[in-house]
């Protein structure tokens, strides 16, 4: 699985298993018999492991491409039929789209449109989907006061499932979206990164690298540290790569960094007003560069360079 994912074992991070291992295994899952991933993790013939490896590997491939057709579909309906502004919630309900994405999409619609957002498909005659929220808002609680216009539902305060008649789906979204209307505060909506440190990019040393290091592994409780750097140059022109992620290259007093936004194409536009200078925003991992361990700065946010001194 490690080959097939190009990884090695010997350089294994967090962030590699959580974002390119699991997602293999779990494709099988969602796609059809998640049976398939346990033989992969069981079996002592490394001629089955390899072939069981090569199916995860296929499947993972063909659940991004379901993935990305059913955000693209889902963002069409969102322009063509809502109001995001107005409506609260992105609730969505189409039969065809497949029941093992949704939840995924639920979460790409939230991080696009910072919206709580709900994408149901029909599965034996019933529509069933996820409910993914926003920072602050409880979903759950949400869908617990709508509850009569539900045949199921059960998750936490961030991410639900749930089941409901297909004739009653318009009844529910309705509902949904005068609970959220009353509860979804401003406040709520506008998103909040919160900063740790400002650095300059020449305090980035390898020493710093394996001192930030000791501090994993990140994840939930235990995020990576957020750092802001102001006044950095891009050099050259950035550019968007894979499923609209920002990649660039900044400098600052003779100090490079490559850095990638995941998802964050749309910042873009910020390039386009002529500024040459940026506050970014970022969190600092690392890359293989054939075979080499290079620091990477993932961009959270970026800006034209202010002239403040605070960290708002």
């Amino acid at each position: 699985l490690l080959d097939g994912a190009g990884l090695k074992s010997d350089a294994m991070t967090t962030g590699q298993v959580v974002f390119v291992m699991a997602p293999r295994i779990n494709a099988v899952g969602r796609l059809g018999d998640a049976r398939r991933a346990v033989e992969l993790l069981i079996t002592d013939d490394y001629d089955s492991a390899v072939e069981f490896a090569r199916v995860l590997e296929q499947e993972n491939i063909t659940r991004r491409k379901i993935d990305e057709d059913v955000f693209i579909h889902a963002q069409q309906l969102v322009e063509e039929f809502l109001d995001v502004e107005s409506d609260g919630a992105i609730v969505l309900h189409q039969e065809q789209w497949h029941p093992g994405v949704v939840g995924i999409v639920a979460s790409r619609m939230v991080e696009k449109y910072y919206r709580p957002a709900i994408m149901m498909t029909t599965v034996d005659g019933v529509a069933k989907g996820s409910a993914r929220s926003i920072a602050g808002f409880n979903i759950y609680q949400a869908l617990k006061r709508c509850e009569d216009k539900l045949l199921q539902f059960g998750g936490h305060k961030y991410a639900a499932g749930l089941t409901l008649e297909v004739d009653r789906v318009e009844e529910f979204k309705e509902a949904f979206n005068a609970v959220v209307k009353e509860l979804l505060t401003e406040d709520l909506l506008t998103p909040v990164i919160s900063i740790d440190a400002e650095i300059d990019l020449s305090e980035l040393t390898p020493k710093y690298m394996r001192v930030l290091k000791q501090f994993a592994p990140f994840g939930p409780k235990n995020m990576r540290p957020t750092f802001i750097t102001r006044r950095v140059e891009a050099i050259g022109l950035p550019r968007i790569v894979g499923r609209n992620h920002l990649r660039l290259k900044i400098k600052k007093n003779n100090v490079t960094f490559d850095c990638i936004g995941f998802n964050l194409g749309h910042l873009m536009e910020r390039f386009s007003n002529g500024s040459k200078l940026f506050d970014l925003v970022f969190a600092v991992d690392e890359s293989d560069f054939s075979g080499v361990q290079l620091p990477q700065l993932k961009i959270k946010d970026i800006r034209p360079a202010s002239t403040e001194s605070g960290l708002q």
